[in-house]
């Protein structure tokens, strides 16, 4: 198999696995309409993993999947952008080399591009940044518990042979 289709498998694998980690373990949020899941956790391993195109193309369209899904249409847009954006921030910061410690850094920060993303997106439906606001706790909670599951998840799968052999390699 060659790489251009290996990576095709890897995006297809990791959209799926987003899709369903999103669908799989859903806390409702009554003040919000929404809910609590852990699709971010497989966004973070595909973007330290594999990149963050890979990153991008998993979060993105993976979540947006879910949403479509789980009858949260009207939200697949802002989803496949911010979940899209998130991978691809991760995936960026940690291009060079991928440490412990940039890990938590780059996945805080993906965190809050998560958070702000639903903040703004949910300004826009709602028409109103205070009914938006009630939003980001929650997504806090998703973002922090997805950080935790994430980092230790990806760092084991990290020393496989054959996720090592997927790995996007940098040039500096």
């Amino acid at each position: 198999m060659n790489n251009k289709t290996k990576r095709i498998v890897i995006n297809g694998l990791m959209i799926a696995l987003v899709c369903i980690a999103t669908m799989a373990i859903q806390i409702p949020i009554p003040a919000t309409h929404g809910y609590i899941n852990i699709g971010d956790t497989i966004i973070f391993v595909s973007s330290i993993l594999f990149g963050p195109v890979s990153g991008m193309i998993a979060g993105g369209i993976g979540s947006a999947l879910a949403d479509i899904l789980s009858g949260y249409t009207h939200w697949a847009i802002f989803t496949l952008i911010i979940k899209g954006i998130e991978g691809y921030l991760v995936g960026m910061l940690l291009s060079k080399n991928t440490t412990f410690i940039k890990s938590i850094i780059a996945t805080f920060i993906g965190a809050i591009i998560m958070v702000f993303g639903y903040f703004i997106g949910g300004a826009i439906l709602e028409g109103s940044f205070a009914a938006s606001a009630t939003s980001i706790p929650s997504n806090s909670i998703q973002g922090f518990v997805s950080i935790i599951l994430s980092i230790p998840l990806a760092h084991s799968l990290s020393n496989i042979k054959s996720v090592k052999s997927f790995k996007v390699k940098h040039k500096n």
